[in-house]
């Protein structure tokens, strides 16, 4: 029987506040000792109160417009409540009922568009460390301020669950609200997984695979959880509703907890926490603040940078707005509808815009200290001085690489791209008449004359011979193309 696959995707975002939700304690805990960045507010300690976090107010907003989200003016928090050592409170501090974030959808790069429920503000739970006969508490992560984006069960597909996951993260990352850095759990994604038979007017049992932190985790787990319940259901049996886990490794799914309901958790609301009342005058405020997202580069680059190369591209912020500064293209204008770029048309040359994408994907991108390198790219005048030296030929393609490495040097970066080109004997001879004169004096070697009488003979392949002797007298700066050229007349 063939089952049709419905997925749903809860995705948590940590955001990157200086201090957590409801204490004044340091948000990012990266690198730091277990325990170390928590307060009494965080461990529960009787008498001690929550304090909301303005700037998790601000960046909500933000995350919502990025997603084309409503934004709700009235919103409060609730009580989730469940026993548990990573939550001293007992319960969580979440939005059940009344969410900062409302509907909306996120548009794949293939056009697909994914419905988003809601997203709603909450503090985090701690971090529970798993040995054979114990576990360890790390409370650092409590009440980091987060929000948990719930989509509506529009995915079909293992590749869709992908690409979604992988566009939300883009989303959240072009719009400031977190750091991004999925190895520390900045975002993580529930995927729940169903199926049911073709044609069939209800949804079958789902299964949620709990904490996946990868874009290719969340693809293999779907595939993983496809396979399973279709052997489930082809042998007349019934999927369990469960939480379950991903090992990567084995890449399969585990059982861990039947899963709960709603009800199970007997949400009450917040006394300690005045519902949020936004002003539209404040939300429109800070809507406007929200950047060029992957959709506008999209638009800006179409027909410029082709699609495969784009797509690598988006994945690095800085990337995108140095190239947008490359172009001059301008930012967003205000008295535009929010969502839409000022759309501009590029000011340098397409090809030159094209010329220094590729050297980011093919060369920058496979280096070792690629990472490194993207927190300190090079000016915009030295990029787009590389670009016009590489089109006018006065480098080749190898030399441009390595001029363009050098720019991320520390000790030539500041030399600029031209300088740098002369100070390594780069810049190719675009001078016909000089190169004339090299060519002569090849063409009057004896070593040579055997391939100029095997060429006027019809034997294209000794061309690159000559070529390479003409390279070899000019010390490699000859410019081959105009070298060939040249050769071809005198070989009439």
């Amino acid at each position: 029987m063939k089952y049709i696959p419905t997925i749903g995707i809860e995705c948590h975002v940590q955001l990157c506040t200086k201090t957590k939700l409801f204490s004044e304690v340091d948000n990012d805990a990266r690198g730091k000792e277990p325990n170390s960045c928590v307060s009494p507010v965080d461990y529960a300690l009787p008498g001690m109160l929550p304090r909301l976090n303005g700037e998790a107010i601000r960046l909500a907003i933000l995350a919502g417009r990025a997603m084309n989200c409503e934004i709700n003016t009235w919103s409060r928090f609730d009580r989730k409540h469940y026993f548990y050592p990573d939550s001293p409170k007992g319960y969580q501090i979440t939005q059940f009922y009344e969410p900062i974030i409302g509907a909306g959808y996120v548009e794949l790069p293939s056009g697909t568009k994914i419905r988003i429920e809601h997203a709603h503000l909450e503090g985090d739970a701690g971090k529970l460390t798993h040995f054979n006969s114990y576990s360890l508490v790390d409370l650092n992560r409590v009440d980091t301020p987060l929000i948990e984006i719930v989509s509506m069960p529009d995915i079909h597909s293992a590749s869709d669950a992908h690409d979604y996951a992988k566009e939300l993260w883009r989303l959240m990352c072009f719009a400031g609200v977190t750091y991004g850095d999925l190895y520390n759990g900045n975002m993580r994604f529930d995927v729940n997984i169903s199926l049911a038979p073709e044609g069939a007017e209800k949804l079958g049992t789902r299964a949620e695979v709990k904490n996946l932190n990868s874009f290719r985790s969340v693809e293999r787990a779907v595939e993983y959880e496809i396979k399973r319940q279709s052997k489930i259901l082809d042998a007349g049996q019934k999927v369990v509703q469960e939480t379950r886990g991903w090992n990567d490794a084995k890449g399969e799914t585990t059982g861990q907890r039947s899963k709960e309901e709603a009800k199970d958790y007997r949400y009450m609301p917040e006394p300690d926490l005045p519902p949020i009342n936004l002003s539209a005058e404040f939300i429109e405020n800070e809507s406007a603040k929200l950047p060029l997202m992957p959709s506008d580069y999209r638009e800006i680059f179409n027909g410029i940078i082709k699609s495969d190369i784009l797509e690598v591209l988006l994945d690095y912020p800085k990337l995108m707005e140095k190239l947008r500064e490359l172009g001059k293209v301008p930012g967003r204008e205000r008295s535009r509808p929010l969502g839409q770029a000022s759309l501009s048309p590029v000011n340098l040359p397409s090809s030159q815009i094209a010329t220094i994408s590729n050297l980011f994907t093919s060369v920058l991108l496979a280096e070792e200290k690629s990472a490194e390198y993207l927190n300190d790219l090079p000016s915009t005048a030295d990029l787009a001085e590389l670009a016009e030296m590489n089109e006018k030929k006065e480098l080749s393609s190898t030399a441009t690489k390595e001029v363009f490495l050098k720019l991320f040097d520390p000790q030539m970066k500041n030399h600029g791209a031209k300088q740098i080109a002369k100070e390594l004997g780069l810049i190719q001879e675009n001078d016909l008449g000089a190169l004339e004169k090299i060519v002569d004096v090849v063409l009057s070697k004896p070593e040579t004359q055997k391939a100029q009488e095997d060429f006027r003979a019809g034997s294209e392949k000794v061309l690159g011979f000559l070529v390479g002797q003409v390279m070899k007298e000019s010390r490699g700066k000859a410019n081959p193309g105009a070298v060939q050229e040249i050769l071809r007349k005198k070989l009439q």
